[in-house]
C-alpha cells in the first residue's frame, strides 16, 4: 500500500425523489478516501447505502451533490479521453454473476468486450490470448471460452466477471457484494483469488459487503455505514477489537466464535426494531431509533464524524 491518495469521496449525496416534494436519501454527505493499494471495506445492513455509493463512485448513478476524484481529478469534470481512461481504470464486480453475463455471448467474449471498446489489442489474435491468460489466471481453463455463462457454477461465474474487470488493466476495482450470492465454502475461494491479484497486480479495492468477518479479512481499513450515513471508520483489527460506535458493536457482536462454549456464554447484542428509510428534513442521530445508549441530544443533532484515535473516526455523540 502507498501513501499516494487514488480516490476520495467528499460530501457525497445520492437522493432518490420519492414524489411529493421528498427525497429518500440513501447517501447523505459522505467523505473518505482510498490510497493506491489497499482495500478499504464498505460495510452496513441493506439499506445503509453502501452499494449506492459504490456505483456512484463508478458512474453507474448520477450525484446529487459532492465530488468524486480519481487520481487527483474532478470525475464529473472530465471529458474525452480523460473520461474514457477513468472508465477503463475504475471497474465493478458485480454481487450476482449470472445476471450480470450477457447468456448470449460466449465467455471468451464476454471478456473480451472490455478490450474491443479501448483499443487495447491490434486484432483479435492477440485479444484472445490475454483473454486465455486472464481465464487461467483466475482459476478457468481456456478451453472453456467457447462456453455459456449458464453452463458454469456460481463461483466459476463468479470468477468469469472477475476475469472481465482485469481484461481492462483497470488500477480500481469497486467489489459490489461479490461473494454474497455464493455458497460459503466458494466464499473463501474467491476472497483469496481477490486478495492474490491485488499482489500481483497491484490493484485497489473498495471492497462492499454485509458481512463484517468476510470484510475483516480482506481489508486494510473499514467505513461502517447506516442509513446512508459513515458511523465508524477504522483500520480493520482496531475496529473488530475496539468498536466504539453502538451500531459497529452490534454488526461486531453478531459474529459467530469458533469455539462453541464461548459463543454461548458470551454477551450478544442484538438491534432493536426495523431499518427505516430516511426522507424529509429528518433530525439527529440516523440510528437514534435502534440505539439503547440514546439519549435527548441523539433526537435533536446528528454527531459529526471526528477523530476519537489514531485514524479510528466515530459519529457518535457518546465517544
Amino acid at each position: 500500500m502507498e501513501d499516494k491518495v487514488l480516490l476520495e469521496v467528499k460530501g457525497l449525496k445520492k437522493y432518490f425523489s420519492m414524489g411529493h416534494k421528498q427525497d429518500l436519501k440513501a447517501v447523505d454527505d459522505i467523505s473518505f478516501y482510498v490510497k493506491k493499494g489497499e482495500t478499504l471495506g464498505v460495510v452496513g445492513e441493506s439499506g445503509s447505502g453502501k452499494t449506492t455509493c459504490g456505483r456512484c463512485i463508478a458512474g453507474l448513478n448520477h450525484i446529487t451533490a459532492g465530488e468524486v476524484i480519481y487520481d487527483g481529478k474532478n470525475v464529473k469534470k472530465l471529458r474525452g479521453k480523460e473520461k474514457k481512461r477513468f472508465h477503463k481504470e475504475v471497474q465493478t464486480i458485480f454481487q450476482d454473476p449470472y445476471s450480470s453475463l450477457d447468456p448470449k455471448m460466449k465467455v471468451q467474449d464476454i471478456i473480451s468486450e472490455g478490450m474491443v471498446i479501448h483499443k487495447l489489442y491490434e486484432n483479435n489474435e492477440e485479444r484472445l490470448k490475454a483473454v486465455y491468460e486472464l481465464m487461467e489466471l483466475v482459476g478457468l481453463s481456456a478451453k472453456q471460452g467457447v462456453r455459456y455463462a449458464h453452463e458454469f457454477s456460481g463461483g466459476q461465474r463468479q470468477r468469469i466477471g472477475i476475469a472481465r474487470a482485469l481484461a481492462v488493466e483497470p488500477k480500481l476495482i469497486i467489489c459490489d457484494e461479490p461473494i454474497s450470492a455464493l455458497d460459503v465454502s466458494i466464499q473463501a475461494q474467491i476472497i483469496n483469488l481477490l486478495m492474490d491479484l491485488q499482489e500481483k497486480m497491484g490493484l485497489t479495492y473498495l471492497f462492499i459487503a454485509h458481512d463484517l468477518s468476510v470484510v475483516r479479512h480482506i481489508s486494510n481499513r473499514i467505513i461502517v455505514m447506516y442509513l446512508g450515513k459513515i458511523m465508524e471508520i477504522s483500520t480493520a483489527d482496531e475496529l473488530y477489537e475496539k468498536p466504539l460506535h453502538p451500531y459497529t458493536q452490534v454488526l461486531i457482536s453478531s459474529i459467530p466464535i469458533p469455539d462453541p462454549k464461548v459463543e454461548r456464554e458470551r454477551e450478544k447484542l442484538e438491534l432493536e426494531g426495523e431499518v427505516s428509510k430516511v426522507v424529509g428534513n429528518d433530525q439527529g442521530c440516523r440510528f437514534k431509533d435502534r440505539c439503547r445508549y440514546a439519549r435527548e441530544v441523539c433526537s435533536k443533532e446528528a454527531p459529526e464524524l471526528r477523530e476519537v484515535a489514531d485514524n479510528h473516526f466515530v459519529a457518535c455523540h457518546l465517544c
